[in-house]
């Protein structure tokens, strides 16, 4: 029997996307916080844990050492709903598979990883489970299994699902693990759990696997954000639920109170905080429960920060789709959903909910505090050349009445045992690829860019966007939240720092803009150029007549220019 005291374990984050729980980098999941602390009160002290990210193995091979070297090595990862990444590339099959030929001692592999592996993380997969070499492989909860793991001195576990009692405690013991992330403190958000499960079952999706809602109380999720406040986290997603409108209630119906002691005991426990979004929410709760649920969303819209994003299911809006594969809304039940949280979580912080316009020049130029996203799944039972006019004309009816949408997302589906769409597999996805691009693209330039120009017209100001990347004489970064616009600014700045931007261009889901305010006396030229309305002549002449004492020697429109511009005083101007 091995002594816990007497164990080292590496823990290897490869990264989680899943339909209700994100995990790629600025992100941290739940997975390895729970499991750090199922070790911890599994008897393993905290200075002999070792987390490391996939990214920092790529970046550093004596890290593999950590791997190689370790009484128990855990990875946790998976992929069952991939996109596109920025932060981070999750860890494909063949890398898993390596870590396991690495370590000398007991391997153990869990995650969402369990319910299957592609050739490759990308849609329009079929998948099969495969330990990938480990000595064990979780089928259930691997913080459970850790705990058990540990506890039975290496010997094995039963599969099992960990209790809310522990996640109670692992949650609380395991947040210590987060400083060891790479991304650790300025630029990492945790995913917080409020529930897992669904009272749904959609012909596609995972969620079910883990059973119906299970909700941790209120207490539970402040008392997880308090510890991980404490070791210097500071941005947070409620991201782990499949509705957070179902929150505290019977798994279907809103309990607005319920959300008020959730939020309000956030915002109590960690009054620092920078960020607090989520992400899922069900647009069947609102066609069913309108009235609460309109109170429910201004509850989250009053505690929230703004650039929120309630992601809905749509999923189709081809009513054969819908039937053939479980779906919830119609598109008209989508659209009313859409309006509603338009109207209680639309507005622009800056004046009072009751009086802000959100659209428009009157509107304050913030983010608004929250907004539907609709993610549309392609290669679904019943797909037919009509199911993309469907899609297409669902947006566009979004986008003739006035409303907005944060994010649509567009993927093809993967299949998984386990769910009804694993005798289907990938082949209508595969026989509609082709149609699958030119749609998206159609999607891209049609509907995304002028929804972009309505959620973020220029002059739109994002705090604290973190710079990540240069490319093409341009640094590129993100605001910490759900869904973060990618933000390209002019010249090639120091990155790791944050710096405020005004928007002033849009791509199809990216926006271009300058550090705000700007300065017209210490501006460069591209950043002068990139402000609507200003013109390389313009700017030629603001750059020759510096320096300017106030903004009415500046050439332009007095309005545009106070959007953009302040001017710092310079010594001995008139």
């Amino acid at each position: 029997m091995e002594d816990p005291a007497d164990l080292a374990v590496t823990l290897v984050d490869g990264y989680v996307d899943e339909p209700a729980h994100f995990g790629v980098p600025p992100y941290v999941s739940t997975y390895p916080r729970y499991t750090a602390g199922a070790l911890v009160d599994a008897g393993v002290p905290r200075e002999q844990v070792t987390y490391h990210t996939i990214d920092e193995l790529r970046d550093d091979r004596h890290k593999w050492r950590d791997v190689e070297e370790a009484d128990l090595f855990i990875y946790v990862g998976g992929m069952t709903v991939p996109g596109s990444y920025v932060g981070g590339t999750p860890a494909e099959p063949d890398e898993v598979r390596e870590l396991a030929w690495t370590a000398n001692g007991t391997s153990l592999m869990g995650g969402p990883v369990r319910f299957g592996v592609g050739e490759e993380n990308a849609g329009a997969q079929e998948t099969a489970r495969d330990d990938l070499d480990f000595d064990f492989l979780a089928l259930a909860d691997v913080e459970a299994a850790a705990y058990d793991l540990v506890h039975g001195g290496l010997e094995g576990f039963e599969d099992r699902y960990r209790s809310n009692d522990e996640v109670a405690r692992w949650a609380r013991e395991g947040a210590f693990v987060v400083e060891q992330h790479p991304n650790h403190p300025d630029y990492l958000i945790c995913e917080m759990e409020t529930s897992r499960g669904c009272a749904y079952r959609c012909s596609f999706c995972t969620e079910p696997m883990y059973g119906d809602p299970a909700f941790r109380s209120a207490e539970a999720v402040v008392d997880e954000v308090a510890a991980l406040s404490d070791w210097g986290v500071r941005h947070f997603r409620l991201g782990r639920q499949a509705d957070i409108l179902a929150f505290g209630g019977d798994g279907e119906a809103p309990n607005p109170e319920a959300l008020r002691d959730l939020y309000g005991g956030i915002r109590e426990a960690a009054p620092d905080l920078e960020t607090l979004h989520l992400d899922n929410m069900n647009p069947v709760t609102i066609v069913d429960y309108p009235e609460r649920s309109r109170e429910a969303i201004r509850i989250i819209a009053e505690h929230n920060t703004p650039g929120d994003t309630a992601a809905f299911g749509l999923e189709s809006a081809d009513p054969v789709v819908q039937e053939e594969n479980n779906l919830l809304v119609t598109a008209e039940e989508c659209l009313e959903a859409v309006r509603v949280v338009n109207g209680a979580g639309g507005w622009r912080p800056g004046e009072s909910p009751a009086d802000a316009p959100s659209i428009g020049a009157e509107a304050p130029r913030r983010l608004p505090k929250l907004l539907p996203g609709i993610n549309l799944v392609h290669g679904l039972m019943g797909e037919r050349p009509e199911t993309y006019e469907h899609n297409l004309r669902f947006l566009e009816r979004v986008l003739e009445e006035g409303l907005m949408l944060r994010r649509i997302n567009i993927r093809q589906v993967m299949a998984f045992e386990g769910t009804e769409m694993a005798e289907t597999g990938a082949d209508i996805a595969e026989a509609h690829k082709q149609n699958f691009k030119s749609y998206k693209q159609e999607v891209r330039e049609r509907i995304d860019r002028p929804m972009l120009e309505r959620v973020v017209p220029p002059g739109t100001v994002l705090p604290n966007v973190h710079l990540e990347y240069h490319q093409d004489g341009r640094t590129f970064g993100r605001q910490l939240g759900t869904y973060s616009l990618l933000v390209a600014v002019p010249g090639e700045r120091e990155l790791g720092r944050t710096v405020d931007v005004a928007v002033t261009d849009h791509g199809y889901r990216s926006v271009t803009g300058v550090p705000h305010p700007l300065d017209p006396n210490s501006a460069s030229m591209d950043e002068l150029v990139a402000v609507p309305g200003i013109g390389r002549g313009r700017a030629g002449d603001i750059v020759v007549d510096r320096p300017h004492a106030s903004l009415e020697s500046v050439p332009g429109d007095d309005e545009r220019l106070q959007a953009f511009f302040t001017i710092d005083t310079p010594e001995g101007a008139d």
